[in-house]
């Protein structure tokens, strides 16, 4: 007999070794039918897996949170299997599933393009359709490697060759199509379903090494009902129309070049922009007790090399070497930088905690096909902090950072905010005792603010664990963006100390904290948070005056020269064109605010108030639309300060 732990709590029991249909079938016909797969003490598991002992089981249905990652998966076999029905000769290679969908890499020489996929998209369907049984086997390794050669499928031999010594060899089969995978899969073509979209190509290095032979990838997205597939779709439309790199070509905020990958070129409207965050989070930090410092971008190998950086992170480094033969960095991170500060004198456990801020400038590289716009750059300024403090103090000055993140982050009007908490990576520096301290401290202060979080397993800094702040926008993408880390391992290896009360050097505790994260990559995710239509106080232009007729000139004047006394950032449109299409070319730079001024307007020392994506306008006397304008402009944390 074996015993049957249900998620509920109940037990049942089972005579022989029972499969997952079966515990689903003696559950009810409707489970049964909804099925896809079971986790087997934690494990997900095909339905058909025979259950030796006795465990705890869940049937997976496609409204499980494991569902979405295998159906993806299927989409995947599916869509080598219509490839191959469609185009013999084709061979497949690697095809797993990824956010919100999944991809397929293909040897064939002629890549697929844009118009083959609506041909394999049906095939896809056809083959749903056809209900196809998915039949796990186990095949001995020289079966497996012999067979896939005798079908010309050279990819699948190799990777069944690279699979070490004693593991399973597992292949999947769907009606008469087969394909090496570890699984598992749903128990038939049927169960996908047709809530899926094949979306673009692209051309792939086989196992990601460009000295490898091309491949021809097929991306794909995959939902458990159509109504998450539209709903997917429809934010993807929303996405193109927000993106931040057609935008900031529209508003003249910033450019990309060849001659620097990787690195903005700000033009002046961006730079505002960019200088208004970073007033901004200045003002915050000196309120929260920081003082500021700024250290070198270039500096000597060694201090890397004590750092960790040069074994840990080197690759992801730009270096040079000097004529005198001594190696530098363009340094990736501000800490070690931070650090020297910090040791220049001696310091009490009275200076502590002592928060030092710096608008870093750092380095890294990223290969050329992963950079996008200001999401993803080789250089960037992060509104790093380095926090040195006391054993004692560390706990409370965590819950102190996490406190000024959250509320940040809702002056910018990001109200949903998840906290991931990443533990000690593989590749590490420090002893096991001292990272159990640094992970307690972390996971005590989140457990005593009452705030939610999710492990985020091996995925800390090699220096010591941290927390991952991650922000939905408008239209429900999520974005890392801030951090906190706790480190006591550098501290140890740059020889770091304090005086404490009893005349003894102590290692102080070291935070690691970054607010907006990257300063690039928040300005684009902003951008495409706001559609381009950034909050008044942001807004790189925050108003312009523009007149009807060259009566208004000199009115106009006046009100841009009031304006500008009143902190706004203003332009003047006196040009010889018509009001709708000054008022039309401002509203596309997503100006917030347009004061329209003519010959009646100067007589009455009025304006015509326009408001971005407003189709009525106001008229307000000069003195009352400065006074709005001015409020309305000022930044959050100014709100209600005299």
């Amino acid at each position: 007999m074996v015993a049957i732990t249900l998620p509920d709590g109940s037990v049942r029991t089972f005579e022989g070794s029972p499969n997952g249909a079966e515990i689903a079938q003696a559950i009810g016909a409707g489970l049964a039918k909804s099925a896809l797969a079971m986790t087997l003490d934690g494990t997900l598991c095909d339905l058909s897996t025979p259950i030796t002992r006795d465990a705890k089981v869940a049937i997976v249905t496609a409204k499980s949170v494991e569902a979405l990652e295998l159906m993806r998966h299927d989409a995947a076999h599916v869509m080598a299997q219509a490839v191959q029905e469609l185009y013999p000769g084709t061979q497949v290679t690697i095809g797993p599933a990824i956010e919100n969908g999944f991809y397929y890499d293909f040897a064939r020489d002629t890549p697929f393009t844009l118009d083959d996929l609506p041909k394999i998209e049906a095939r896809m369907k056809e083959i749903v359709a056809r209900d196809l049984p998915i039949v796990r086997e186990e095949w001995p390794r020289a079966k497996a490697i012999e067979h896939f050669k005798k079908i010309g499928e050279f990819y699948k031999a190799e990777l069944i060759g690279a699979i070490p010594a004693g593991e399973v060899v597992t292949i999947y089969r769907q009606g008469d199509w087969l394909d090496l995978c570890r699984g598992p899969h749903l128990p038939s073509t049927g169960k996908l379903g047709t809530a899926f979209k094949l979306m673009k190509v692209a051309g792939a290095y086989w196992r990601g090494d460009s000295k490898n032979a091309m491949l021809s990838r097929i991306y794909g997205t995959a939902w458990a009902n159509e109504k998450d597939l539209a709903a997917y779709l429809t934010m993807l439309e929303e996405a193109e129309k927000r993106d931040h790199r057609r935008l900031g070509r529209e508003m003249d905020l910033f450019h990309f070049q060849e001659e620097a990958p990787g690195a903005a070129f700000w033009h002046p409207k961006g730079w505002t922009v960019f200088r208004t965050l970073v007033d901004y989070m200045r003002r915050r930090q000196e309120a929260a007790g920081y003082v500021e410092i700024n250290t070198p971008e270039v500096m000597d190998r060694a201090l890397w090399v004590t750092s960790g950086h040069w074994d840990t992170f080197r690759e992801n480094m730009f270096f040079t070497q000097t004529e005198d033969e001594r190696v530098f960095a363009i340094k990736p991170m501000n800490c070690p930088g931070g650090i020297q500060v910090f040791k220049q004198g001696i310091k009490s456990y009275r200076d502590l905690p002592l928060r030092m801020a710096e608008f870093g400038k750092v380095h890294r590289y990223e290969p050329s096909g992963a950079l996008h716009g200001l999401m993803r750059v080789r250089a960037f300024t992060q509104d790093d902090a380095h926090i040195f403090c006391t054993l004692d103090e560390m706990e409370a000055e965590c819950r102190q950072v996490v406190e000024l993140i959250l509320d940040i982050y809702k002056d910018f009007g990001f109200d949903s905010v998840r906290i991931k908490f990443s533990d000690r990576p593989a590749k590490r520096i420090g002893d096991d005792a001292t990272w159990d301290k640094l992970e307690a401290a972390l996971k005590g202060a989140l457990d005593h603010m009452g705030h939610p979080y999710t492990l985020n397993p091996g995925e800390g800094a090699f220096y010591g664990p941290k927390l991952e702040f991650v922000l939905r926008d408008a239209i429900g993408r999520d974005w890392q963006c801030g951090t906190l880390q706790v480190d006591m391992n550098l501290t140890e290896r740059f020889d770091v100390n304090y005086v404490a009360p009893d005349g003894a050097k102590h290692r102080p505790v070291m935070l690691h904290r970054a607010l907006f994260g990257s300063l690039e990559r928040f300005t684009g995710i902003l951008i495409e948070h706001y559609a381009g239509r950034l909050p008044a106080w942001l807004a790189p232009v925050q108003a312009v005056v523009a007149t009807i007729t060259q009566e208004g000139d000199d009115f106009a004047r006046e009100v841009e020269t009031a304006l500008r006394r009143a902190g706004l950032r203003v332009e003047a449109d006196r040009r010889n064109e018509k009001i709708d299409l000054k008022v039309r070319e401002h509203s596309l730079k997503k100006v917030p605010a347009i004061l329209v001024v003519g010959k009646r307007e100067a007589e009455n020392r009025t304006v015509a108030l326009r408001r971005l994506g407003g189709a009525k306008q106001e008229i307000l006397a000069l003195d009352q639309a400065i006074a709005t304008l001015a409020r309305e402009a000022l930044p959050p944390d100014r709100v209600g300060t005299p």
